[in-house]
């Protein structure tokens, strides 16, 4: 199953590379959107919208899964255009609570100037919040602290009952500001503070005769971090290059981003380590009449020395800036010093000519190491697949609604939110 989903996400990604120039939109069809179709439905006549205005969109958030139990509240997405700028911008957020006393504050921004002469990117949280971990690397729980088995009893287990939950509260600051160097290109700075505190190692047990040690204490114990409340601090160098036709809902073009963090002793950490982060996302036409009939790809990547950051703060499964990698598998659930994530998906209009109703088919691949048991990258690698609904909700800044449902191996997840994956 690994060979094959690696050759297909190998094929696609060289037959996209081959593509040829993008296609001319349908001169037929005129792009329509929700609030359009009901007004239309009431015969009242459509809402006059000035070319690049804002758009604000406000979404109830309601969900359940094992890690949060029932979860309900409110997200909301901004899209506008600075003058003198051809990209859309983005600032979006969330509010949320759920029925095991975890609340959620997320704040992203991508940010274009005027002229587009400086783009901001950010990822700002707060979380008071429980999440199981399962150890390091893309085998895990396998051979882990708790020596988990996959069979009790000559029956399968769930990966549920495998999880080593944990409670805590977790701030992240994330901000970069990059200076256009060319059309398109930036050169970037910024400051990145992730610190995890009141951390509650729910099976950890250190009482003699009855000791039980945890993947996350056995490590955060062997590299010498404390095991209740640890922080990074660090600088960040970063390099862009974004050629997409539009952020928010690319129909053609690239984006490439590279990253360096320093984390060292005079910005307030224990040691001097660093975290090298590469990403990778292209987007071909596939259709010479409908440019959102496409394949889009992809891939993340980083890399950090051994011991150099605390357990949780180590890369892990749907910690990108907007937690949308992965479907199928609950944030943490992969978790390794170097970690390397591939998706693509298909994208294809359902309706015949409005273009409000949409389809997406995707596959992923996950892959951590973990330096303990051995285990290279790409030497167990987790494959997700799954199929999405897309509604046209603002046909102005190509905003989707998209409602997901992903496949992992003995884990599946629902997805529910505004603009695409990626």
């Amino acid at each position: 199953m690994r060979i094959y989903l690696l050759a297909f996400l190998l094929l696609i990604n060289s037959s996209l590379l081959r593509a040829q120039e993008a296609p001319a939109s349908d001169t037929v069809c005129m792009q329509k959107d929700l609030p359009q179709l009901i007004r239309e439905a009431r015969n009242k006549p459509p809402k006059v919208k000035e070319e690049g205005s804002g758009s604000l969109l406000l979404v109830p958030i309601i969900g359940s899964n094992p890690a949060t139990g029932f979860m309900f509240g409110v997200g909301g997405q901004y899209a506008f255009k600075m003058k003198g700028s051809e990209q859309f911008s983005l600032i979006s957020g969330s509010l949320q609570a759920t029925t095991k006393n975890q609340y959620l504050f997320l704040l992203k921004n991508n940010v274009y100037s005027k002229n587009e002469r400086f783009f901001y990117t950010g990822d700002w949280r707060f979380l008071i919040f429980s999440q199981p971990t399962y150890g390091l690397g893309t085998n895990s729980p396998e051979g882990g602290a708790l020596d988990y088995q996959f069979t009790l009893a000559g029956q399968e287990t769930t990966i549920d009952s495998l999880a080593q939950p944990m409670e805590f509260n977790f701030l992240r600051i994330h901000q970069t500001v990059g200076y256009k160097i060319k059309d398109k290109m930036y050169l970037g700075v910024g400051y990145n503070y992730d610190a995890y505190f009141k951390i509650n190692d729910q099976r950890l047990s250190l009482e003699p005769g009855d000791t039980l040690l945890t993947s996350h204490y056995t490590y955060n114990k062997r590299y010498g971090f404390d095991t209740e409340k640890y922080y990074s601090s660090a600088i960040l160098a970063s390099f862009m290059i974004d050629k997409r036709d539009h952020m928010i809902q690319p129909y053609t073009g690239y984006f490439l981003s590279l990253g360096y963090r320093g984390a060292y002793r005079f910005t307030g950490n224990e040691n001097n380590t660093e975290m090298i982060m590469l990403e990778w996302r292209s987007y071909h036409g596939v259709s010479k009449k409908n440019p959102s009939h496409l394949i889009a790809f992809w891939a993340m990547g980083t890399f950090t020395p051994e011991g150099g950051f605390p357990y949780m703060a180590l890369p892990a499964t749907a910690y990108d800036q907007r937690g949308r990698s992965a479907r199928g598998y609950t944030q943490g659930r992969f978790r390794g010093k170097d970690y390397v994530y591939t998706e693509a998906e298909y994208r294809f209009p359902i309706s015949p000519c409005s273009g409000v109703l949409g389809g997406v088919l995707f596959v992923n691949a996950t892959t951590a190491n973990n330096l303990t048991q051995d285990l290279g990258l790409f030497e167990s690698i987790k494959p997700g697949y799954g199929l999405g609904l897309r509604v046209m909700v603002d046909k102005s800044s190509r905003t989707n609604l998209t409602l997901d449902y992903g496949f992992g191996e003995r884990s599946s997840g629902f997805y529910l939110a505004v603009s695409e994956t990626f």
